[in-house]
C-alpha cells in the first residue's frame, strides 16, 4: 500500500512541492495585500518522537510496529489543526505501538493485550477524522492505535437480497472495485471517500454524497459484528426489526468507544447508467434554500440537491458572486432520469431560479439521441466546476500550511422554520470571530444534505492570521459558531463526527440521562476503559 502523508492530507507522493508552496504564498500574498514567504515542508527525518514506552507480547509482535512513520501518521486525525501541528513537526503524544492485524483473531489478541494491561486502545481506520477521533489521550502510560487496513474485503456477496458481508477496514475505493464486477455499489461516497473506511463510517455515522433520503451510513447497514474486551457483539442480519432498541444503533456512531467494528452486512444497490444533472441559479441564498425544500417535499428524491449562496458558487463552481446556485442530480440503475429533473426543475423554476447554461446534461443508454457519456454526466459547466473543486479542496489546504492562513469547516443540521434565524447567528459568530483575531475574512455556507424537515449547512472560514497563532486562531473562531449553533437549536455535528474536538458541545446537545446509559454500557463491554477514552462520554 502506498505510504500517508505524515502531515498532509492524502499519501506522500501527493503531497505538494516547494515550488506550489511558493506559488501559493504568491497568490494569498495578492489577496490579502500583504508579503509571505513559503515554509518548506517537515521531512521524516526531522521528527523527534518519544521512545515507545511499551512492548507488545511475543505472540503479537509479528504485525506490530514501533515505526517512526507509523506512529506519527497516526498521531493525528487530518483536521486544521493536525495538519498544522504535523506540519510544524509536533508529536508531542504519538502512540507507542501500531498494531496491522490481518484478521478477527489477530484483532481480538491485541485489544485482549490492551485491556489487560491496561493500555489505551484506538481503532483506527484510515485516519480522515477532522475532530481529534483518533488522536491519543494525554496522560495515558501506553497507547497502541489498532490500524484494520489489513481487513479489506468483501467476503460475500447476496445478490437477491442486495446485500454485501464487508471487512471494516476497506478504504471507499477498493471496496467499490470489488464490488464493481457485480455490478453493484454502497453509494456511499463522502469527501473522505478515499482516504476512509468501512467500519470508520459506521463509527462515525458518516453522511454520503447522497443530499436526500438515504446518505447516512445509518440507512446502509444490516447487521454489524464487533470485538469487544469481553466478546463479540453481532447482531442478527435483517432488513428491519421491531425487537427492541437496535443492537446496531448501539454501535453506529460509537466513535471506537465500545469495540472493534470487523465486518458489517450492507445493503448495496445497482450501478446507476441512468443519470442526469443540471445547475439553477438564484438572486439569494434564501431562494435558493426554498427550492431545495420544495423539490425535496415532493419526494422527488434527487442524488443530489446542494445550494451554494453567492460566495461558495463563485468560490468553487465559477459563478461572478451575485447568485446562489442550486446543483441537482438524479441517477438510477433502473429507470431513465429525464422526467425526474424536469419536474425538479420546473419547481425550481417556479421559485425564481434560471436553468445554469440553459442545459441538462443527460445520460441515457437507451436512446440513441446525443446524450454526454456517463463520464460527463454533472461534470461540465458551474456543476463540474463545483465537483472538481468539492473533490480537490483537501489538498489545496495543504499548499497553505505555514502561511498563516485559517480556513476550516463546520456543519450542522436544523429544521427549516429555524434555519434563518441559526444561518444569521452563525454567520454573525464567524465574522465577529474573523473581524477580532484576523482583522477580517470570508464567510460561505452550502447545503450538503436536504431532508424534508431541514437542511444540513455547511459553513467554510478563512482569514489570515500571523503564522504560528493559526491554532488560537481557529479554536477561538470555531469556539464562536459552535456556541451559535447551540443556542440556535441546531446540532454540533452532521457528519463530522464529536471526537474529542466536539465535546463540549455534544455535552449541552445529549440527554444526560443518555450519557449515563453509555457510560454503562462502556462499563459491560470495557470494564477496564480501555478504548479510545475520552470520546463521547468522560473516561
Amino acid at each position: 500500500m502506498a505510504k500517508k502523508s505524515f502531515w498532509a492530507w492524502g499519501l506522500e507522493s501527493e503531497e505538494p512541492t516547494v515550488e506550489q508552496m511558493r506559488e501559493m504564498a504568491v497568490k494569498v500574498s495578492r489577496q490579502y495585500g500583504v508579503n509571505l514567504e513559503a515554509v518548506a515542508p517537515p521531512k521524516l527525518a526531522e521528527l523527534s518522537l518519544r521512545k515507545p514506552r511499551i512492548s507488545p507480547p511475543a505472540s503479537i509482535t509479528e504485525f506490530c510496529s514501533t515505526d517512526t512513520h507509523d506512529r506519527a501518521v497516526r498521531s493525528y486525525g487530518r483536521g486544521f489543526r493536525d495538519r498544522i501541528r504535523a506540519f510544524n513537526r509536533q508529536f508531542p503524544n504519538p502512540p507507542d505501538v501500531v498494531a496491522f492485524p490481518r484478521n478477527e483473531q489477530e484483532v481480538e489478541a491485541v485489544l485482549g493485550w490492551c485491556s489487560e494491561s491496561g493500555h489505551v486502545a484506538i481503532p483506527y481506520g484510515a485516519g480522515s477524522s477532522v475532530v481529534g477521533g483518533v488522536e491519543p489521550p494525554e496522560h495515558a502510560d501506553g497507547i497502541v492505535s489498532i490500524d484494520l487496513s489489513s481487513l479489506d474485503r468483501v467476503l460475500e456477496i447476496d445478490q437477491l437480497s442486495r446485500a454485501a458481508r464487508i471487512q471494516a477496514g476497506v478504504y471507499g475505493p477498493a471496496m467499490e472495485d470489488q464490488l464493481r464486477p457485480h455490478g453493484f455499489t454502497l453509494r456511499h461516497f463522502p469527501q473522505s471517500f478515499e482516504h476512509s473506511t468501512l467500519g470508520g463510517w459506521i463509527a462515525t455515522r458518516s453522511g454520503g454524497h447522497y443530499a436526500t433520503n438515504q446518505t447516512h451510513i445509518d440507512d446502509m447497514v444490516e447487521s454489524v459484528r464487533m470485538v469487544t474486551p469481553t466478546g463479540i457483539w453481532e447482531s442478527r442480519r435483517l432488513p428491519g426489526s421491531g425487537a427492541g432498541p437496535s443492537p446496531d444503533r448501539m454501535v453506529i456512531g460509537s466513535e471506537g468507544i465500545l469495540g472493534i467494528i470487523t465486518e458489517a452486512w450492507m445493503k448495496i444497490q445497482g450501478r446507476p447508467k441512468y443519470r442526469a444533472s443540471a445547475g439553477v441559479t438564484f438572486p439569494t441564498l434564501e431562494a435558493s434554500a426554498d427550492a431545495a425544500r420544495i423539490i425535496t417535499q415532493s419526494k422527488l428524491w434527487p442524488a443530489n440537491c446542494r445550494v451554494l449562496d453567492p460566495g461558495e458558487a463563485a468560490n468553487a463552481a465559477g459563478l461572478e458572486g451575485s447568485q446562489a446556485l442550486l446543483v441537482l442530480g438524479f441517477e438510477s440503475a433502473d429507470v431513465p432520469q429525464d422526467e425526474f429533473i424536469r419536474m425538479a426543475i420546473a419547481m425550481a423554476s417556479d421559485a425564481g431560479g434560471t436553468l445554469d447554461d440553459d442545459a441538462i446534461k443527460i445520460v441515457n443508454p437507451d436512446r440513441s439521441t446525443p446524450a454526454a457519456s456517463s463520464s460527463e454526466a454533472g461534470r461540465q459547466g458551474a456543476v463540474g466546476n463545483w465537483r472538481d473543486s468539492f473533490i480537490r479542496a483537501p489538498y489545496t489546504r495543504n499548499m497553505t500550511a505555514g502561511l498563516g492562513l485559517v480556513g476550516d469547516t463546520l456543519e450542522t443540521a436544523i429544521t427549516w422554520d429555524r434555519w434563518p434565524q441559526l444561518d444569521a447567528a452563525v454567520r454573525d459568530a464567524l465574522n465577529g470571530a474573523l473581524r477580532r483575531t484576523c482583522g477580517g475574512g470570508s464567510v460561505t455556507c452550502r447545503f450538503t444534505h436536504v431532508y424534508p424537515d431541514g437542511p444540513a449547512p455547511y459553513y467554510t472560514f478563512e482569514g489570515l492570521s500571523k503564522p504560528g497563532g493559526e491554532i488560537e486562531t481557529c479554536d477561538e473562531i470555531k469556539a464562536a459558531a459552535s456556541d451559535a449553533i447551540i443556542a440556535a437549536g441546531g446540532t454540533i455535528t452532521h457528519h463530522h463526527a464529536v471526537g474529542k474536538l466536539h465535546r463540549p458541545w455534544y455535552d449541552k446537545q445529549r440527554p444526560d440521562a443518555f450519557a449515563q446509559a453509555l457510560r454503562a454500557a462502556k462499563g459491560v463491554l470495557d470494564p477496564k476503559g480501555v478504548l479510545n477514552p475520552g470520546v463521547l462520554i468522560d473516561p
